[in-house]
């Protein structure tokens, strides 16, 4: 990784904000200085221009990246996301979190993530097929089942990685159903998998909940973003019989002391696209909603939602990060040193989608498909063997539950990288 390319990428305060969880976690297991740089820093940024024609007949050039952090584990594993605030750095900071999730979660596979500059609401579905397909054929260099292997992230679906998926194999002349995951299920997608990070969201609260003696019939739930990942934990934690009193987007949220009917939610969204104008409660701010008293609080949208400046307003019993880096450092401090809020850290507690996605790799590599209670179980029980072993962590050392989950994860890269060696 060249200096001019690191220095790049620490304009990027996401990125920043994961190195030092690094350089913490490091210190913390004194891991040696000839492992260091190896284990922090990417083994591969690409960045790319994507020129699509849109359907008016005119050209327009979008800018996408492909970081690849680990390669030392297995193939390297991450989402594609499409927003208008994607930057290199933040794409880096996201692969680095997904080689400590994968690693602390046992799945052989280093992280990645990629992304691409545009708001994809302001694209057609044709031109976004178009977008989908030109930036799968610029990754075909530096991709494949056992290299790396692409998924949805915010701003892509399903239908996005067959498409992708239907690019790659025209290139090498047969279905190739392992090179992304999250695929419609007939294209060989495994059942569970749209659901699976948002269950696993559920499923950790409903742990936590469990271990402070919480019942879940008087559990408060609030979300802050109310996607994939946000919309499937409301519908886990509503079966297991909390009540969410809270939900937002980005245009804003509902609030309903008696609980939002979750279903009717999702009709809405499934109608108008955003929540705006929804009648299922009073509305109010994404901010607001941050500062609810709760009993869960779920940032399930951007990272660096929860900073200094609202920390001492967050009156939750458990923050559950179901996005990626929604918590900074200086925020998490602040909240441990207040003692009232337990924190499962996001390499924990969104690691349900890489974890089924790793199934469907699986499923594909094999031919061989299990049914959606299958996938669930095994699911949870890598779930609960992960949280065991941050808690156990966690209780020897006197760690965070985030440094204790990234320690866990660090080690093991680096162990890989020192058992590996060095290539003359």
């Amino acid at each position: 990784m060249s200096k001019v390319i690191i220095s790049s990428l620490y304009s990027s305060d996401v990125f920043t904000m994961a190195c030092r969880q690094f350089d913490q976690a490091a210190d913390a297991i004194n891991l040696p200085e000839s492992l260091r740089d190896r284990t922090k820093y990417p083994r591969r940024c690409v960045a790319f221009s994507l020129p699509i024609q849109r359907d008016d007949g005119s050209v327009t050039v979008f800018e996408g990246y492909r970081v690849q952090h680990n390669l030392s584990t297995g193939p390297s594993k991450g989402g594609i996301r499409f927003h208008q605030d994607v930057t290199l750095g933040e794409v880096a900071a996201l692969s680095m979190w997904m080689s400590w999730k994968c690693s602390l979660m046992g799945i052989p596979y280093g992280g990645a993530k990629g992304g691409v500059i545009v708001n994809p609401d302001q694209l057609t579905a044709k031109e976004l097929e178009r977008l989908a397909r030109r930036y799968m054929q610029e990754l075909i260099p530096f991709i494949g089942p056992d290299v790396d292997v692409p998924a949805p992230d915010m701003g892509t679906n399903e239908q996005m990685m067959g498409w992708m998926m239907d690019t790659y194999s025209n290139h090498v002349g047969h279905i190739e159903p392992a090179i992304v995951t999250g695929k419609p299920i007939a294209l060989g997608g495994s059942a569970g998998r749209r659901e699976a990070t948002g269950a696993g969201v559920a499923y950790l609260v409903k742990l936590y909940l469990e271990d402070l003696k919480i019942p879940l019939g008087e559990t408060t739930v609030a979300i802050q973003g109310f996607g994939n990942v946000g919309s499937e934990a409301a519908l886990a934690l509503v079966a297991y019989g909390a009540k969410v009193i809270a939900i937002s987007d980005w245009t804003g949220g509902i609030y309903n002391a008696k609980g939002i009917d979750i279903g009717k939610a999702l009709q809405y969204i499934a109608s108008e696209k955003v929540l705006t104008d929804f009648d299922g409660g009073d509305q109010i701010t994404n901010d607001e909603l941050l500062a609810l008293e709760c009993t869960v609080l779920i940032p399930a949208a951007l990272p660096r939602v929860i900073k200094k400046d609202n920390a001492d307003k967050v009156r939750c019993r458990i923050l559950a990060e179901g996005a990626n880096g929604p918590t900074t450092n200086l925020a998490e401090r602040m909240l441990i040193k207040r003692g009232d809020v337990l924190i499962i850290p996001d390499v924990l507690c969104n690691a349900g989608g890489v974890t089924v996605s790793y199934f469907e790799w699986l499923q594909n590599r094999q031919n061989y498909y299990w049914d959606r209670e299958e996938v669930m179980a095994k699911l949870f029980k890598i779930l609960l063997r992960a949280k065991n072993a941050v808690e156990a962590q966690k209780a020897k050392f006197g760690f965070s539950r985030r440094l204790a989950a990234q320690t866990l994860g660090i080690q093991r890269v680096a162990d890989a990288k020192a058992s590996r060696g060095l290539f003359p």
